[in-house]
């Protein structure tokens, strides 16, 4: 089972504040030194995420420096990256990852945790992906929380994914 994992609103929320996780003093050398929005994610997310039992990837703009700055922060190893393609979404409701995640999935079980989805990217990819998949929106303002996570063990449950 994918899951296609977001930063920015999901790991990343806009309304936490910018010290919310201060592992690290200030001048001192550690993984925060990569992003200044670094403290607003939850180290302990790395661990839970893994626990999930999917294999995890990154499906953000921040791409291959997910794997330098977030994966370290959250102790996870580096991890498969979607490359976007160059040419620009045609104009509409659907948000312009859902055709390349549908596509990096090849039919594949998958999960999308996302704070931009839409019922139009959740009807699209129910009518162009023959495998099960689970499309979660989280608030940005929050990002990733507990009933978030509640929610994908849920669906994973009736997948026969998690216990």
């Amino acid at each position: 089972m994918l899951l296609f994992l977001d930063v920015d609103g999901t790991l990343l929320p806009y309304g936490a504040p910018d010290d919310a996780y201060p592992v690290y003093e200030r001048g001192a050398s550690g993984p925060s030194d990569g992003h200044p929005l670094l403290r607003r994610v939850d180290p302990g997310l790395g661990a839970r995420l893994a626990a999930l039992g999917c294999e995890l990837v990154w499906a953000s703009t921040w791409m291959d420096e997910a794997n330098a700055i977030i994966a370290p922060w959250l102790g996870l190893p580096p991890l498969p990256v979607v490359e976007w393609p160059d040419e620009d979404e045609p104009p509409g409701p659907l948000h312009w990852k859902t055709r390349p995640l549908v596509a990096w999935a090849a039919g594949r079980p998958f999960v999308w945790i996302d704070d931009e989805l839409t019922e139009a990217d959740r009807a699209w990819v129910a009518g162009h992906h023959r495998g099960p998949a689970l499309l979660h929106r989280v608030n940005h303002v929050d990002g990733l929380t507990e009933a978030d996570f509640g929610a994908v063990r849920g669906w994973l449950g009736e997948q026969g994914v998690f216990p």
